[in-house]
């Protein structure tokens, strides 16, 4: 490829000839598809972009590997080609109220610019015409820094342009509404709450285009938790994407006092209240007219409330098993566990590992006309019409254990208990499923087999375990690999060899030929991940488990049988995940527990 040398070159737009030309000299467009649109040129007249409109035409390379030539493909050509450094605009990781300073609205689209850093020594600004350059030196010395220009995507500059430029523009306005009230509501002033009591106007219209900027772009970026976390002197919004949190960007803290109370308002809250936590829903709609619905929570923290908004997607209620992550195996067994008229079933993990998305899922293919649905949560965590749901309400002593006694009373069919916590809600399940009822809940425990023993511990009877648990599957989530990014790897090295059978080990398995791991592009937000998937480890209660349980063994006897009857381990469910190009090994160590001691075969 060709280099241009740009203090040679004159003045000047792109014009879209000269960009065709270049494409077809470095062979990535064939000469005659570039002449015949030059034929049709009178259509792309207009302020367009050569870059963009060329995009358009769905081209892809003449030359193998015949990529796809889309707009920021031939964006990072095209710095490549005059020689300047090319740039993907991240609005999560540029601070719009600093350097919308660097320059006016206005001077930024005269010249098609857009500034995305600054530091005490340069300012780096963004465009997409490497030609253009009389505002470069003029810039520099009214800034007093030096100027770095990269290359990026013209759309993203045009469309930042706007964004930045109003959000920064609310933001000074909202700070400006509200210099009147306390800047910082820590635990200091939190002793004078009886004394001041100014509220901020949560509907002005500064605060209600930053908060709608926030679930635009929490929406656009996956994400699956926004947190609103007050500091002292600024306050803090982070996004949580495919389980790791990005911090997104530094909001004064009276803006965030008024962003809470907007939102709180919203979720029919109460705004007054902030010594306690509060929960609260709101639903509403993505800008391509999906239904989401968001559960919040409030914390009172050192320094004012702090606010968690956590994002339902609706469409995980009708997503089959094997998007779940679910095996044929696996679904199989869980097949044969819920598809019984009576008994218990649970799903345990952690916080976060997916224990809701699957008791939903199971739910809705159980929830037919024939059959009474009914749940007790804490919150409920999805409203869904082909249920019964109720929310446990402590304030009036109605737990997860009166919530069962009272939808006993409901005539149900299969019931859905939140969690079993305690010994009461325990036995209540018990009694469901001995009355001949379906019973699914979760409990917080490591594995499959530890959840026996915690019903054990909690003071269940054995022979009651043993007449009413038909299984337990513990869960957990798995990054997937970027599937425009992930790289191939051979097993030709020792250390390769080191991290299999630290994965698989003490059970025996056959390393897969190639494995892939993470690289990061744009599509993935450079992690190397995108999205999420679910290894699962599924024990049916036997009547070699039930023997065992009657005669009091250990948690290890348990496993070790379960093992014999077919119970795959997480990681070993994770390693055929690894083998079968979803994840990487890496990944799947990370989040799967360790193998136990003591036991001998899987």
């Amino acid at each position: 490829m060709q280099q241009a040398v740009k203090t040679q070159v004159a003045e000047h737009r792109l014009t879209f000839a000269e960009v065709l030309d270049w494409l077809v000299e470095d062979k990535l467009v064939e000469a005659a598809a570039a002449a015949q649109v030059k034929k049709e040129r009178r259509y792309y007249r207009g302020t367009h972009h050569p870059l963009a409109i060329i995009a358009d035409q769905k081209w892809k390379q003449a030359a193998p590997p015949h990529r796809a030539l889309s707009l920021e493909a031939l964006t990072e050509w095209l710095a490549k080609r005059v020689g300047m450094e090319y740039l993907h605009i991240d609005p999560l990781k540029v601070d719009f109220s600093a350097v919308t300073e660097v320059m006016s609205s206005a001077y930024a689209t005269r010249f098609r610019v857009l500034p995305v850093g600054l530091s005490s020594k340069e300012a780096i600004i963004a465009t997409a015409e490497p030609y253009v350059r009389d505002w470069e030196r003029e810039l520099s010395a009214i800034l007093k820094l030096d100027i770095r220009r990269v290359i990026a995507n013209p759309l993203d500059i045009d469309r930042y342009q706007v964004e930045f430029y109003n959000l920064a523009k609310s933001i000074k306005g909202a700070k400006r509404t509200t210099s009147g009230a306390s800047g910082l509501s820590n635990f200091e002033q939190l002793v004078e709450l009886g004394k001041e009591n100014k509220q901020l106007d949560a509907n002005d219209a500064h605060v209600v285009r930053i908060v709608d900027w926030l679930w635009q772009y929490a929406f656009e970026q996956r994400a699956s938790d926004i947190h609103v976390e007050p500091r002292r002197e600024q306050g803090i919004v982070r996004f949580r994407i495919d389980g790791v949190l990005h911090q997104v960007y530094q909001i004064p803290a009276a803006v965030l006092i008024a962003m809470t109370s907007r939102i709180k308002i919203l979720a029919r809250m109460d705004v007054v209240e902030k010594r306690r936590p509060q929960d609260g829903r709101i639903k509403t709609r993505t800008l391509d007219g999906e239904e989401v619905e968001l559960r919040l929570s409030t914390l009172p923290t050192a320094f004012g409330e702090k606010l968690v908004m956590r994002i339902f997607d609706p469409e995980v209620l009708v997503r089959d098993f094997s998007e779940l992550g679910f095996s044929e195996e696996d679904h199989e067994r869980w097949k044969e566990m819920t598809e019984r008229p009576n008994g218990i079933v649970l799903v345990t993990g952690p916080t976060g590992s997916g224990k809701t998305t699957t008791l939903y899922s199971t739910l809705k293919t159980l929830a037919t006309p024939e059959v009474n649905v009914c749940t007790i949560e804490d919150p409920i965590e999805m409203v869904e019409g082909s249920f019964n749901q109720m929310q446990v309400q402590p304030q009036i002593d109605l737990g997860f254990a009166e919530g069962v006694r009272a939808l006993m009373r409901q005539d149900p069919d299969i019931i859905m208990v939140g969690e079993i916590r305690d010994l009461e809600t325990a036995e209540m399940a018990v009694q469901s499923a001995l009355t001949g009822h379906l019973v699914l809940s979760t409990l917080h425990t490591n594995d499959a087999p530890s959840a026996v023993a915690r019903l054990l511990e909690l003071g269940v009877a054995p022979y009651l375990l043993n007449a009413t648990l038909n299984g337990v599957m513990a869960q957990r989530l798995v990054r997937t690999l970027c599937p425009e990014c992930k790289q191939k790897i051979e097993f030709n090295r020792s250390e390769d060899h080191t991290a299999w059978d630290a994965l698989v080990m003490p059970w025996k398995s056959n390393r897969p030929s190639t494995v892939y791991k993470a690289v990061g592009c744009l599509d993935c937000r450079m992690t190397g991940y995108r999205g999420r998937v679910g290894i699962y480890e599924t024990l049916l209660y036997s009547s070699a488990i039930k023997a065992l349980v009657a005669a009091g063994a250990d948690l290890v006897a348990l496993r070790e049988q379960a093992f014999k009857e077919g119970m795959k381990s997480l990681r070993i469910s994770g390693a055929m995940k690894v083998a079968a190009g979803l994840t990487s090994i890496d990944e799947v160590l990370s989040t799967a527990p360790p193998a136990r001691d003591g036991v001998k075969g899987g």
